[in-house]
């Protein structure tokens, strides 16, 4: 007999695992035949599988098993089951695919700085990294995209509950600004977690999100990081007044705790309204107002976040118009940090979407005010627009590049003619990239307005048809 290939030596083998009896029942005043398949367990299984697994063994990755679709239970030889007509038995073999290991060379690469930092730059631009693996790894992760600010969680943004900063993350990230000539204190500007409103009234909710805030605050103390930056919250479980004292009271606390140091706590203003607090310099302003220690207290603006708000930044009359109105609300002096990004939405649209410099509603030239105002050239400017892209294989993925691309073009912005053919190219190509996305927002907006007017006006007609009810009625008891 010539000899057998792996595949004919795993078929002989099942053959011999698996015995099908076939047993043909009469029932008396029925047309209908019954097979019973009885599927008899072998002490062969396990060389069936190690003979499924050599062929193939030519992918060391790949595990392969031979399953029975029925599979006899435990502690009994024999396992019918019923089926119309005839048995069959099917066979799946499965592959378990491993995830190919990052060579040293992949992981250099990964190493390698996408853009180079520039020094001597009048602003402090860079974008909200991670800081997977401990934050002394945000450092190299800013310095990677060539970026001489940043923002990073200082732990997991999405639990209450989070490992304590430990000595050696530290010093690891101490010892990671010094090599890289960063200066956390006026560079850094941590992201509050989501989770945390200092503006909810519930004692134990006051609790759990007062601890996370302080816990924060206290690990920026021991890294060296002067600026804190936080959403204020909302007011759904109060009126907008209590729920503005209910943050100042958590922030004069805060500021009393030693383990915070000298932390200044950023509120950040917000898009929406509604219960949002923070969409308007008046809340901000109001919140400031009720806080003690004034140096412990400032304000970062989101770009986004005030266009969607109804304040205007395009044009050099609206820009300063907007920069006036937060001088004269809250005060210059209390702006410390800004998230830089452009937006998806239109002007008082009240959404939170942010997009990609240039490419957005707030256009090119808002960013050419925003860095060429002398009054924010030191502060640290950080990027959130979106990264995402699709990859080769048809996957999500993050191209970081986009930030380093982003930190030269806001660079390069500063001293630039907004007449030169330079200014025009690169605001048409990055309006061109955004039109897709602005299109489908602006008819998102537009339906919405529609929808809210008609809501709107059928409510006003049932209030003027309950009022004029209630007069008919008072007119028939006179």
């Amino acid at each position: 007999m010539g000899r057998q290939s792996s595949s004919a030596v795993t078929s002989a083998n099942l053959t011999e695992q698996i015995e099908t009896e076939t047993a043909i029942q009469d029932k008396s005043g029925s047309r209908k035949r019954k097979a019973e398949s009885t599927i008899q367990s072998t002490k062969k299984t396990k060389r069936v599988s190690a003979v499924a697994k050599v062929s193939y063994a030519e992918d060391s990755s790949d595990e392969a098993e031979v399953t029975p679709k029925a599979t006899p239970k435990k502690g009994k030889k024999h396992h019918e089951i019923p089926v119309e007509e005839r048995s069959e038995v099917e066979v799946t073999i499965t592959k378990k695919v491993q995830r190919k290991r990052k060579t040293k060379e992949d992981l250099e690469a990964e190493a390698m700085a996408l853009a180079a930092r520039t020094v001597g730059s009048k602003l402090l631009v860079g974008a909200h990294v991670s800081g997977a693996g401990g934050v002394h790894n945000s450092i190299a992760n800013c310095v990677k995209i060539g970026g001489n600010a940043f923002a990073v969680f200082l732990k997991s943004q999405r639990k209450w509950a989070n490992p304590a900063l430990s000595t050696e993350h530290i010093t690891l990230f101490k010892a990671a600004c010094k090599t890289h000539n960063i200066t956390p204190s006026n560079t850094a500007v941590p992201h509050g977690s989501y989770l945390v409103n200092l503006a909810h009234t519930d004692p134990a909710r006051t609790t759990q999100a007062y601890d996370a805030f302080v816990d924060d605050l206290s690990r920026c103390q021991k890294l060296g990081i002067s600026l804190y930056n936080f959403h204020p919250g909302n007011s759904a479980s109060s009126t907008r007044e209590e729920a503005i004292a209910h943050i100042a009271s958590n922030l004069n606390r805060a500021h009393a705790d030693p383990s915070t140091g000298t932390v200044i706590t950023l509120l950040e203003t917000m898009a929406s309204l509604g219960n949002t607090i923070g969409g308007t310099f008046e809340d901000l302003a109001s919140i400031i107002a009720l806080v003690n220690d004034k140096s412990r207290v400032g304000v970062c603006l989101d770009t986004c976040h005030v266009f969607a708000a109804g304040y205007d930044l395009r044009t050099p009359e609206t820009f300063s118009a907007t920069m006036s109105a937060f001088n004269k609300v809250i005060g210059l002096n209390y702006l410390k940090a800004l998230h830089v990004n452009d937006s998806k939405a239109p002007l008082s649209s009240h959404r939170d979407l942010h997009a990609n410099i240039g490419t957005g509603f707030l256009g090119l030239r808002a960013f050419h005010n925003i860095v060429n105002e002398p009054r924010l050239w030191g502060l640290p400017m950080v990027l959130e627009t979106p990264i995402d892209v699709i990859n080769a294989d048809g996957k999500k993925d993050e191209d970081k590049g986009i930030w380093a691309r982003e930190i030269k073009l806001l660079e390069s912005l500063v001293g630039m003619d907004i007449d030169s053919k330079e200014f025009l190219e690169l605001e048409e190509n990055l309006q061109k990239q955004g039109i897709k996305e602005r299109e489908k927002v602006q008819d998102q907006v537009e339906r919405k307005k529609v929808k809210d007017t008609k809501s709107k006006a059928k409510g006003k007609g049932k209030k003027a048809k309950k009022q004029e009810s209630d007069e008919e009625g008072l007119s028939d008891e006179e």
